[in-house]
């Protein structure tokens, strides 16, 4: 895999379960100069589980500018770099995103291995729409910035994905359930492909009571979903209010548009900032 110019390969690996790596994976892995790696530590017991050798260097989040030069140095030279986070694929809530970018800046071959990811496993067993969703990855830590950020997604048509550590778990699903509602419906999947996975569906009102009272289902890595906001079809099918929408988003934000066609159709205000959403996605689209 020596080149004129080096490869990074952003190699996705396994979540949990070891047996998850693919066949390309494991040969990438052994036949590359170098492994990049965010624990290495970690990321050593898969490595000797397949029996691989090559050696590894550590990059992480508190490393990533500091570690930059040295690996766009090595791909320079015609030696190639595997890429791996803890578990899942990189770059996804993980580091990486520096490298990647600087090594397509530089026209240097950065090539996927695809694999094993948290959020597209969840999605698929979620039982929630899959067709359209959106990836919030993790929520701000300080309360006030989580709520103001689950606020301005509080509309949102699309299944919303986030990924959230032990320790907030609680406080997350509290807010979410304050803000989304406590009949919205939603997923906790915990612990993919783990000894104690579980994924557990219902709303926020009794997805919150369970985790809140079981101290084991608090501990491990979360996925929680969302089932996106649905337009009330008394909404959809207020012609005048939709007519008025669309002529007021064309020159306002979606807020301002949802609050005056409110005031001049009578319509819900929620109800109608749900819809300037969805046609200010269509009119992205």
């Amino acid at each position: 895999m020596k080149n004129r110019k080096g490869t990074l390969y952003v190699v996705a690996t396994p979540l949990g379960n070891l047996a998850d790596i693919t066949h390309r994976a494991i040969e990438v892995l052994s036949q590359v100069q170098w492994i990049a790696a965010e624990d290495t530590r970690h990321s050593r017991v898969l490595l000797d589980a397949y029996g691989i050798r090559t050696p590894c260097i550590a990059y992480h989040e508190h490393n990533e500018r500091a570690a930059l030069d040295d690996l766009i140095g090595k791909l320079q030279r015609g030696e190639s770099i595997a890429l791996i986070s803890d578990a899942g694929t990189p770059l996804i809530s993980d580091p990486g995103f520096p490298l990647v970018r600087e090594a397509r800046a530089l026209d240097l071959p950065v090539v996927p291995v695809p694999g094993a990811s948290a959020m597209i496993a969840a999605l698929c067993v979620s039982g929630l729409p899959t067709d359209r969703f959106v990836f919030e990855g993790f929520l701000p830590a300080k309360g006030a910035a989580r709520r103001k950020r689950l606020d301005e997604l509080h509309a949102e048509t699309r299944t919303l994905v986030f990924y959230e550590s032990a320790h907030r778990i609680v406080d997350s699903l509290q807010d979410m359930h304050d803000i989304f509602g406590a009949d919205r419906p939603a997923v906790v999947a915990r612990e993919l492909t783990k000894m104690f996975e579980t994924v557990h569906a219902g709303t926020f009102a009794q997805e919150l009571a369970r985790v809140s009272a079981d101290a084991n289902q608090q501990k491990g890595e979360f996925v929680i979903l969302v089932h996106g906001l649905v337009v009330p079809e008394g909404v959809q099918q207020n012609v005048e209010a939709e007519r008025v929408l669309r002529i007021l988003c064309a020159e306002l934000p979606p807020t301002r548009a949802a609050a005056l066609a409110a005031q001049i159709t009578g319509a819900k205000k929620n109800a109608l900032y749900a819809l300037a959403v969805q046609l200010s996605q269509a009119d992205q689209q």
